[in-house]
């Protein structure tokens, strides 16, 4: 994983010190006893932090000083944050397999989960993936356990799928809950319902999460132009109202997040080579990369467009081996703390639902990863999820 290697000698550190470059990179130190434990860290600047590790001994100082320790560096170049914490991570997985989660501080992230193997499905909140054969489905990554509860919460005031957690063992004679006294649950605990049309309730859940919330926009569009048509204007009212209440809670659905086994997307990071950049693909919560992409002069380009370029490295991309549920939340911790950072470095494109990409859109992105700008404002889209181009151009 680590490309370059540098013998240290502490009589020649001069040398070494001038051979290790000034820039961004991951690093490995080794001892002289190759069962001793390795020195692992990332840094903006490594001919620096050898100085500071490597150098001669100041003296009355406590700073980490390994230059009588250390025999062989070991790095790799890297050109952003993600990059590097992305390396660094799997670095730190291979030298120390029991500790390295510690040592990444892993906040794992929040997830809407929906219980499709329950006789009566729920949705509920977590950040554990459990078994990845399971019938279950999972939406995310989302910033928080607080804007994940609020977003499905308020998801789920549109429809009368159960709120509770229990096993249910339907009995007519349970007295219900508050949510089935307020005709927000079909009350399938009472056989307030027949399974059909609780499962008929669950499907359009399923639907709203997995569109983004699309398919109930199009169902209360449908609805109130039907009441509309059929001059039941009082309804169509009231429907109308309903829709406006329903967009900012599909307001609250950042981009980032989907149906994890349709996860699909294309990171876009700054290259640590001159007129490059650095792609990273995710496939269903796992992070693939890195592969280095370059900016060709237009007179070598012009056989191929940079639309085909593109996709010739997506496809470039080995098909994502299965992963342990563990490792994938990793991946998605990494991603997380990324993505809903203040201020970050790079793009992201995210493919629709039949795995298409928005060629365009990522090519203007390339443009202005490489130029240091920030991403794009997005205007407004077709469809949440649907992976379209945007209908204002920037």
């Amino acid at each position: 994983m680590l490309t370059e290697r540098l013998e240290f000698v502490p009589e020649r550190d001069a040398e070494v010190f001038a051979a290790a470059p000034a820039a961004p990179a991951v690093f490995l130190l080794r001892g002289k006893d190759s069962q001793a434990e390795p020195y692992v860290s990332k840094t903006a600047n490594l001919r620096r932090r050898l100085q500071r590790l490597l150098g001669l001994v100041e003296e009355r100082t406590r700073k980490l000083n390994l230059r009588d320790r250390i025999r062989s560096i070991e790095y790799s170049s890297t050109g952003s944050e993600f990059e590097s914490g992305f390396l660094l991570y799997r670095i730190l997985r291979e030298a120390f397999p029991k500790t390295y989660g510690n040592r990444m501080r892993f906040r794992f992230a929040p997830l809407v989960k929906l219980h499709l193997e329950n006789e009566y499905p729920r949705a509920s909140i977590t950040t554990r993936l459990g078994r990845l054969k399971s019938r279950n489905l999972f939406y995310g990554p989302f910033q928080s356990r607080a804007a994940a509860e609020t977003f499905m919460n308020d998801s789920l005031d549109f429809f009368k799928m159960r709120r509770c957690v229990d096993d249910l063992h339907p009995d007519p004679k349970f007295p219900g809950c508050i949510y089935s006294e307020m005709k927000m649950c079909l009350a399938p605990c009472f056989k307030g319902c027949t399974d059909q049309e609780y499962s008929g309730e669950v499907n359009r859940v399923q639907a709203y999460f997995d569109s983004g919330g699309e398919s109930l926009v199009r169902e209360f569009s449908a609805q109130r132009d039907a009441a509309s048509a059929n001059l039941q204007f009082e309804e169509a009212a009231a429907i109308h109202v309903r829709l406006e209440k329903l967009k900012p809670t599909i307001n609250q659905f950042p981009e980032i997040v989907r149906r994890l086994d349709r996860f699909s997307a294309l990171i876009v990071q700054p290259g640590h080579v001159i007129d490059s950049v650095t792609f990273f693909r995710v496939d269903g919560g796992k992070i693939s990369g890195p592969a280095p992409f370059s900016i060709q002069a237009v007179e070598h380009a012009k056989s191929q467009s940079m639309e085909s370029r593109v996709q010739a490295v997506l496809d470039s991309f080995q098909p994502a081996k299965p992963r342990p549920a563990l490792e994938i939340m990793e991946h998605l911790a990494l991603l997380k703390r990324w993505y809903y950072r203040g201020h970050r470095t790079g793009e992201i494109f995210l493919a629709d639902d039949k795995g298409v990409f928005p060629m365009r859109r990522i090519v203007r992105g390339i443009g202005r990863v490489l130029r240091g700008e920030g991403p794009e404002e997005i205007g407004e889209t077709r469809s949440h999820h649907g992976g379209t181009e945007t209908q204002r151009e920037t």
